[in-house]
């Protein structure tokens, strides 16, 4: 055995013997539930201290399975390993099973199948559906068709076929995503760029709503500048050109300063549920206070 699994081995047994004594003494990661109207929710304190209050099995079971698999995942930080490859392709399996579940659901039974056959859906699987056909149910052929063609992608001879259905979905995606990102984007961009450079309110002007204004509008120019590759950025041009640059470079790093900013709020909330739902060594909502 290298040194190195060794060690890893003993922290991974010292861990294990560390949870298992504070799960015993303490109750780390457990979930208490209550009846309220005919369904579980979580309790309180007072109705634990009150003994109103269940330990739900399946809920403390699935607080441990997260916290273990949240630590899978952040052993990738030290390098890549058997614990984080387990962890991945878990939620790469379970996220593919769920996804499945759901399109079938909530797409291929009301979509497809229940305009195909109303009756016969209605009766086992939707019983709010009307039983009677739609107008142009017919129609409804052409996507079962295709889909079914798109499965012949899993055999290696009829492959080929599956590029017809395939070239249609990229097709009409790419269309309609392209509509959707004119009117949503470039033309919204476009609508509230334009803006009066002189703002009054009640008689008086609005300095800092004109600079504001301006300040975009100039920021505006020169981005539009930088990307104007018919004249060579000299002189005049090439100055304005360089505000454009620092206006791209402000832009971009306040986007990725976003990013960066919802990215560490995930990571905040994942520490506080290992520190807080798990092991119990923090309580900033003061869920155990008499426990």
């Amino acid at each position: 055995m290298k040194r190195e699994t060794l060690i890893w081995l003993i922290v991974l047994v010292i861990a294990g013997i560390y949870l298992s004594y504070r799960f015993a003494t303490v109750g780390i990661g457990s979930v208490y539930v209550q009846e309220l109207g005919g369904e579980q929710a979580e309790a309180g304190v007072a109705e634990i201290a009150a003994g109103t209050a269940t330990l739900s099995v399946s809920r403390t079971f699935g607080v441990w399975a997260a916290a273990i698999f949240t630590l899978c995942i952040f052993s990738f930080l030290y390098r890549d390993n058997p614990l984080y490859k387990f962890a991945e392709s878990v939620v790469v399996g379970v996220s593919a099973a769920y996804w499945m579940v759901v399109q079938f659901w909530g797409v291929i039974i009301p979509n497809l199948l229940g305009k195909l056959w109303p009756a016969w859906i209605q009766s086992w699987a939707m019983p709010g559906l009307s039983p009677l056909y739609g107008a142009y149910w017919y129609m409804n052929l052409i996507p079962l068709a295709l889909g079914v063609m798109l499965l012949w992608r899993l055999a290696p001879k009829g492959a080929w076929i599956a590029r017809w259905p395939l070239a249609f979905i990229v097709g009409t995606t790419a269309g309609i995503r392209m509509v959707g990102f004119i009117e949503a984007d470039f033309l919204s961009q476009i609508a509230n760029s334009i803006v009066p450079l002189v703002v009054a309110t009640d008689g008086s002007i609005d300095v800092w709503a004109c600079i504001r204004n301006w300040i975009m509008i100039l920021g505006i120019m020169a981005c539009l500048v930088y990307f104007f590759f018919s004249i060579e950025h000299k002189g005049v041009v090439g100055h304005v050109s360089r505000v454009g640059i620092w206006v791209l470079m402000i832009t971009f790093g306040a986007s990725f300063g976003y990013t960066v900013m919802g990215r560490i709020a995930l990571l905040a909330i994942r520490f506080e549920f290992l520190f807080d739902d798990w092991l119990w060594l923090i309580d900033p909502l003061q869920k155990r206070v008499g426990l």
